[in-house]
């Protein structure tokens, strides 16, 4: 019987999983001590513990993927996407090992990783590619004659890696240094590999890929291309299929490049040729990515083609045997995070009290209702993908959709999905990649203060919850009752104190208000006939109604220090120590860099909180750090009267 282990986690192990047991193969999951308790460890057949929770001891150490395969006897290995999906060497260990990856071949693989060398078979392919420079001499002065040979504005990116990690935007000269010692650190840190290449930068591109199947029996498919210009930090959050701003020649000659990059890097599995396309239409190769895609899923329900099976049959040296594929309608897809959009798209971590779905419309997730969102991992909680017959019905739908999603006890990026897809730009199909950077102010809600909505369904959360006396919100002194049936409920939004009255036990009136608790389900409210939701954990009440939510506390704030007596130098979230300027007992004034923290695809400054001497320094480059842990003492200047 074949047997399937995926190398991977979250919804692209499920998603995978549901494939494989619609084909009758059976499933092995692997996963870190973090991961023990999320649904894709319980959907598989069997599941295996790697490691403790860091991604270089559990997901990213071959040798445990090997034992486990052993241990299980699986046949194929998915490597999902992430992780080891793109490894050259895991390919060649899971060959040698005797069992069959499903990708292409590890040699491919490591030609394609190579941004110039793939850029090399472009060109061979006779697929157009950008002016650029590429070479083994990686000294400063080299780059600066290659970009004044090529002209600004240019693009630094990593050789190696891919997802846009270390790309830095250079427009004169005067910044190409500083953006190569940037770029270097970031490739060291996330690829072990600082080499770096120019190419001229395409202002205002739309990025639009096309998805390539190919099989070892020398047949090669394209099934139409996504447009993913919207992007924030080089990271896609919405993706489409039929690309809106394509006509049909340009269709076809886009997907024709593809299969000629394709069959020059005798490619096999499924695969994605990346495009640059500008302001005239004109498009350019990219890259490849050698995997399946975060948004595979526009293509499947446009094409009617399951991709992770025919991923699985290539493996096996089954030919391609599709029929006759034909597009069918427009597919949309958004990519939930949690993360704190405000924060500028830091992740949230924190247990995901209450999660719903809406039904109409695929949605691929990771996790369930009362899972953690750790730090170790992408914060992608699911993605979102409408399907209709025309591409205003499927951006209908998944506003709808987004509307009725809830998702309490970590922030998320809904507010934002909901302005990206109302968004004017979007709603014409005229998006490229600067969009959010450009709009971010329109893309959000102007006043995230709590509404007088929120305010209201969250009283009555923590009404009804003090209804049991004994019950820690009886304590807490969140709400005071006076004549029956009034309460008064005290909350507070940061240093702001909210006092609500409501009346009656249930449904509770408030102001305009009317809410109701909605016995269907622990967290279902409804917010004057509409539905609503609200949770409540550790001093903190969550409410969230017609797509968006609102965090308050119970309890009054800590009183806070004057910014100018700041002494902490830490952490702003979990990640790597790339960079080290500060030395003790050097003398610095405030927002000097002191240590530059790289998490989650970003590089974050850590600045001089104030005038004064940094005593002793705690970090160092190359060290993992968590959110908060000091990074330096720090000894503020005294304040002059």
């Amino acid at each position: 019987m074949t047997r399937l282990l995926v190398a991977n986690r979250g919804e692209i192990a499920r998603r995978i999983f549901r494939t494989a047991r619609r084909m009758g193969i059976a499933t092995v999951a692997v996963y870190s001590d973090a991961d023990a308790s999320l649904p894709f460890v319980r959907e598989a057949d069997l599941a295996l513990r790697l490691g403790p929770a860091p991604a270089s001891a559990s997901y990213l150490d071959i040798e445990r993927v090997l034992a486990a395969a052993r241990e299980s006897e699986a046949d194929l290995i998915h490597p999902g996407y992430g992780f080891l999906a793109e490894s050259p060497a895991f390919a060649n260990a899971v060959d040698a090992a005797g069992l069959r990856f499903v990708g292409p071949s590890a040699k491919v693989m490591s030609a394609l990783g190579d941004k110039a060398n793939a850029k090399d078979i472009a060109r061979r392919a006779g697929v157009p590619t950008l002016p650029g420079h590429a070479s083994e001499d990686q000294r400063d002065e080299t780059f600066i004659a290659a970009a004044k040979r090529i002209g600004y504005p240019v693009i630094v990116k990593p050789i190696a890696g891919g997802g846009g990690i270390g790309m830095q935007r250079v427009r004169d000269e005067s910044s190409l240094r500083d953006a190569l010692a940037k770029a270097r650190r970031i490739a060291a840190a996330s690829f072990g590999d600082e080499r770096l290449m120019l190419e001229r930068l395409v202002e205002h591109p739309r990025h639009v890929e096309v998805q390539i199947l190919a099989d070892t029996h020398g047949q090669t498919v394209a099934l139409g291309e996504r447009d993913c210009s919207a992007q924030r930090r080089y990271q896609k959050v919405l993706e489409e299929t039929p690309a809106p701003s394509l006509d049909d020649d340009q269709r076809k000659a886009m997907s024709d490049a593809a299969i000629a990059v394709a069959r020059e890097a005798h490619y096999t599995s499924a695969g994605t040729v990346e495009f640059a396309v500008d302001e005239r239409g004109d498009f350019f190769f990219l890259e490849v990515n050698a995997r399946l895609q975060v948004e595979h899923p526009v293509t499947e329900l446009v094409w009617g083609v399951d991709l992770v099976e025919q991923q699985l049959r290539i493996a096996q040296g089954d030919r391609l045997s599709l029929g006759e594929p034909a597009p069918r309608g427009h597919a949309i897809e958004v990519r939930l995070y949690a993360e704190d959009v405000d924060a500028g798209f830091l992740p949230s971590t924190g247990q995901l009290l209450h999660f719903r779905v809406p039904d109409g419309i695929r949605v691929d997730a990771g996790y369930d209702e009362g899972c953690e969102i750790t730090r170790h991992y992408d914060p992608l909680l699911a993605k979102l993908i409408a399907h209709g017959p025309h591409r205003k019905l499927a951006l209908a739908k998944l506003d709808e959709a987004l509307a009725q999603t809830e998702a309490l006890g970590v922030r998320t990026n809904l507010p934002f999905l909901r302005g990206l897809v109302a968004h004017p730009d979007v709603q014409r199909g005229r998006v490229d990649t600067e969009l959010v950077s450009r709009e971010f102010e329109h893309l959000v809600p102007a006043d995230g203060d709590a509404t007088s909505g929120a305010l209201a369904l969250a009283a009555s959360a923590v009404a009804e919850a003090a209804k049991d006396v004994a019950g820690p919100w009886a304590e807490r002194g969140a709400f005071r009752v006076g004549d029956v049936p009034g309460t008064t409920v005290v909350l507070h939004e940061g240093v702001r104190e909210h006092v609500t009255r409501i009346s009656g036990a249930g449904p509770y009136r408030t102001g305009e208000h009317v809410v109701a608790k909605d016995q269907s389900e622990r967290h279902a409210w409804t917010l004057d006939g509409a539905p609503a939701a609200a949770a409540l954990a550790a001093g903190r009440v969550w409410a969230g109604y017609a797509g968006r939510s609102f965090e308050l506390d119970t309890d009054a704030p800590a009183r806070t220090l004057d910014a100018t007596l700041a002494t902490e130098v830490a952490a702003p979230m979990p990640g790597v120590v790339i960079g080290a300027q500060a030395r003790a007992e050097q003398r610095v004034r405030r927002g000097d860099l002191l240590f530059v923290v790289e998490a989650m695809k970003m590089e974050l400054r850590v600045e001089a909180p104030a005038d004064g001497t940094v005593k002793r320094v705690l970090a160092s480059v190359g060290q993992q750090v968590q959110r908060g842990q000091r990074l330096a003492e720090f000894e503020p200047e005294p304040r002059t009267a």
